[in-house]
């Protein structure tokens, strides 16, 4: 029987590649959003659902249980991004972004707990490389980055005993919708998107941007147990070099 892995924010770019890079390996792909859409390309069924509404998580995880019966790995993708600094980020928009980040991941894990725990498996959480490096003004989601890297530690260490092991993916800048939207912030020198990528991608080690599907591929060695069974607690960091040079060089 193929092993089942449920991915939330599957409409977005590193969601649905993450999609086809798992379905390529034989897996078999639930994907959850909260966008009306037609199933992706690498999934086999589409859920459309609120993942930080409580009934919606809960009627999730029923439906998993009913039609594939296993649940083998969760991927806690979706996420959202408030380009804007602190003070003028509304009480409004700070706790959509902590809801969609931070809060969905706690009701994600709970619901998913008793289908993950029957045979042990794996929690993969997207974080990002703001965890732990940031810029201006993408406060409330380097935030909620942060707090999901300590959460992801925090429930190696609870679930650990029952055998389902929890680690983090960072990733840095990826060519997806929201980091276009994200280039808005101001940070970057240039006006058409191709003259911000290409800033971006000159601040990288390697000199260049992301693709999703790189993210797909760490976020697969890290839920198969096969590839990273000894593996648990920890946040891979998929940025291409940036976080490894420092900012005065």
């Amino acid at each position: 029987m193929s092993r089942v892995v449920l991915i939330t924010g599957v409409a977005g770019g590193i969601g649905r590649a993450t999609a086809q890079v798992f379905r390529e390996a034989g897996w078999h792909v639930v994907g959850v959003d909260r966008g009306t859409i037609e199933a992706p390309a690498g999934v086999h069924r589409y859920i459309h659902a609120d993942i930080s509404d409580v009934a919606e998580s809960q009627q999730i995880f029923a439906e998993v249980a009913a039609q594939e019966g296993r649940l083998d790995a969760l991927v806690n993708n979706a996420a959202i991004q408030v380009a804007k600094p602190l003070v003028e980020t509304t009480p409004e928009e700070w706790d959509l972004v902590m809801a969609s980040n931070l809060r969905s991941v706690y009701l994600g894990v709970r619901h998913a707990y008793p289908l993950l725990r029957a045979q042990g498996g794996a929690i993969v959480n997207v974080s990002s490389v703001h965890a732990i490096a940031t810029s201006a003004n993408i406060a409330a989601y380097a935030a909620s980055k942060g707090a999901l890297m300590a959460l992801t530690r925090a429930l190696a260490i609870e679930l650990a005993r029952e055998k389902i092991r929890v680690n983090a993916v960072l990733p840095g800048a990826v060519d997806t919708p929201m980091l276009h939207a994200g280039l808005s912030r101001g940070h970057l020198e240039g006006t058409s998107l191709e003259e911000l990528m290409q800033g971006l991608a000159a601040r990288t080690v390697m000199g260049r941007i992301g693709q999703p599907d790189e993210i797909g591929k760490a976020i697969l060695f890290l839920a198969d147990e096969r590839l990273s069974s000894f593996v648990t607690g920890q946040s891979l960091v998929v940025d291409g070099g940036a976080t490894a040079r420092l900012s005065t060089e």
